[in-house]
């Protein structure tokens, strides 16, 4: 529970309607009471930080000033929602979040009415809010619609998609969109549109004479009005470049100080009551009000427990490589070895383990922003002329360029590596953000190699695999770290489609794919059984797969996949296409989306722990309950 003592406002702050109930000068001390309560509740559990900090004067304006959640509040991505959380109704819960049945690290439509549209990838949220407000205005219906939106989700094509569309509408939709600039995503914003921001400057009183005007002239569409809106546009371009916008359809205001309260409640105020598309432009510091946060805001993006008075101390390592770091090496010890290596990143360098090759291969180093299109599309076009490009991407994100990998890469047949990061169950984050269907979206595109791992060395060996292969393959890992299976240094290959028998057993057959082979092997070697790690989703090992139908009974399939449409349908059509019947179990994630929790928790609940496994295997055939295994195998 909160402290009354230390937070003698915000303890009175249930709901935003609690916050409608103080008067407009107190909310500053309401501001500093709910930064120095989001510090001390993240550095206690972890989670999403810097963008929060950034955005808490922003998050106390809308909701003193909006009539939420009447009003409607969209926010883009959700890393910066931890305020708002705090501010309807959870409080009390914060401290749960990312937890296991705690509160939810991103806006959750089925966790609050608050929360407008769940969100977890960027750049949605002017399409959604655009949404809302065509379907309200077409009820007759008053309430307002607001998007937040940060620089970095501006670098996606989407928010311009929508932007063009909105503005361009007849009736003209009212909708205001907040671009929250602060020149960061998870790490430095790239490209042209930031350079852009970075050179706006206020202009209050061509504001002041753009309203002046349209109420003077009336009827937008009278020809003094649009001479006078094309006289502004071209003087405006002179001292603001924000005819982007302009020429979009909205009208741009700003750029204001995103925590001058005073200035963003009479920025908001003016704007809420015009009609038509607004764009508000404000500036603020990712980690404000926490010096460490505001100083290294990659660092303090998302953070494990920590004092705040000494700040984010890095632990000591495992002493064993994460996935991510088996491909960051492999990537720069390659590019050492072949000059035509390009490496791709739509905006996560950190995430994807490319900051070591950023520096000693800047020249061969690609950060799109936030574009997986773009991404995956510019890979294609550098293929098309001889380079070697890899594509750094996680699993749930390269859902969003699925259309250029079919259409771009693999109807083309083009020499394009996916290296696929958090692919399975991710964890804490929850559904926005699980790899659980990339091997099923995968596995039906012609012409793909899809290649999961069973440890780190063999990582290594699949990356090297891919990048030799004349075509089109993507190597899919998890999060974290593999069993500590010792990488080697060379890169080396494996023969595409060939599997891998660990070990020999007596009727059923374990074919694992990826993550979950260690598992498999533990049952394996408790009850008896075979065990394969099959390595290749696509090609399968046809001539093994149909040796181990003639000499086992049965076939359990296992992935950190859905079943639907995964690894294990591929095995059964093998089978049937070979006209061989034979009782298959397969074991993988669940037609469902899975809430946060720890990876681990969550392959538990899916059965994919080794007691899982071993519980379902039983239940289908109790009579292998206590066998011995005739031989091992490698």
């Amino acid at each position: 529970m909160i402290d009354p003592q230390r937070y003698p406002r915000l303890s009175r702050i249930a709901v935003p309607a609690d916050l409608r109930q103080f008067p407009e000068e107190e909310l500053p001390a309401i501001a500093g009471e709910l930064r120095a309560y989001l510090i001390e509740t993240v550095s206690q559990v972890g989670g999403h930080f810097g963008a929060g900090l950034g955005v808490i004067e922003l998050t106390v304006a809308l909701h003193w000033l909006y009539r939420t959640p009447e009003d409607r509040l969209v926010w883009d991505v959700g890393h910066q929602a931890y305020p708002h959380k705090i501010l309807t109704g959870r409080r009390d819960r914060i401290h749960t979040v990312k937890q296991r049945g705690g509160v939810a690290p991103f806006p959750k439509r089925a966790e609050s009415e608050y929360d407008t549209f769940g969100v977890g990838h960027s750049s949605t949220s002017i399409s959604a809010a655009l949404g809302m407000a065509v379907a309200l205005q077409r009820a007759g219906d008053e309430r307002k619609v607001v998007a937040v939106i940060g620089d970095g989700a501006m670098t996606a094509g989407m928010a311009y998609e929508a932007l063009n569309h909105a503005g361009g509408m007849d009736p003209e939709p009212n909708l205001l969109v907040i671009l929250n600039d602060n020149r960061m995503s998870i790490s430095e914003n790239v490209g042209g549109l930031t350079r852009m921001f970075g050179r706006m400057t206020a202009s209050r009183t061509l504001n002041a004479m753009r309203e002046g005007g349209k109420r003077l002239l009336g009827d937008k569409h009278n020809p003094a009005a649009r001479f006078v809106k094309r006289w502004e546009e071209h003087w405006k371009g002179m001292f603001v470049p924000s005819t982007l916008f302009e020429e979009m359809g909205f009208h741009y205001t700003g750029p204001i100080d995103g925590h001058d309260l005073p200035a963003l409640l009479s920025a908001l105020k003016t704007l809420k009551d015009l009609k038509g598309p607004q764009l508000l432009h404000v500036i603020t510091t990712k980690g404000k009000g926490y010096e460490l946060a505001e100083g290294d805001q990659i660092e303090y993006h998302a953070v494990s427990p920590f004092d705040p008075g000494v700040g984010v101390v890095k632990k000591a390592g495992t002493g064993r490589p994460s996935y991510t770091q088996v491909f960051g090496d492999w990537l720069c010890d390659m590019a050492a070895t072949d000059d035509r290596l390009m490496g791709i990143t739509p905006a996560m360098r950190e995430g994807s383990g490319l900051v070591r090759f950023s520096k000693e291969f800047p020249e061969r180093y690609f950060d799109t922003a936030i574009a997986e299109q773009h991404a995956v599309t510019l890979a294609a076009g550098m293929a098309c002329e001889g380079a070697k490009p890899v594509v750094a991407i996680y699993s749930t994100f390269l859902q969003r360029a699925y259309d250029q990998l079919i259409h771009d890469v693999a109807i083309q047949h083009l020499d394009v590596l996916f290296a696929i990061d958090r692919g399975g169950v991710v964890g804490p984050d929850g559904a926005t953000h699980a790899g659980n269907l990339d091997l099923s979206y995968l596995r039906c595109v012609p012409g793909m190699v899809v290649m999961a791992p069973a440890d780190e060395d063999e990582c290594r060996k699949m990356l090297s695999t891919g990048y030799h292969h004349p075509g089109p393959a993507a190597v899919r890992y998890p999060r974290g770290t593999g069993p500590g299976v010792a990488v080697q240094p060379t890169l080396d290959t494996l023969p595409i489609g060939k599997a891998q028998l660990r070990r020999e057993g007596r009727g059923l057959a374990l074919l694992a794919f990826g993550a979950v082979v260690p598992a498999a092997e533990q049952v394996g070697a408790e009850l008896g059984l075979t065990v394969v790690n099959m390595r290749f989703v696509k090609p399968l090992d046809h001539a093994l797969v149909l040796e181990l139908a003639r000499t086992h009974e049965g076939f359990v399939t296992l992935e950190d996949n859905v079943v639907m449409g995964g690894a294990g349908s591929g095995v059964l059509e093998l089978l049937a296409c070979a006209g061989i019947a034979l009782p298959v179990l397969q074991l993988g994630l669940p037609d469902a989306w899975q809430e946060h929790g720890s990876r681990e928790q969550l392959l538990a609940e899916a059965g994919l722990d080794a007691a899982g496994i071993r519980a379902a295997i039983l239940r289908r055939w109790p009579q292998y309950g206590g066998g011995e295994a005739r031989t091992a195998a490698g």
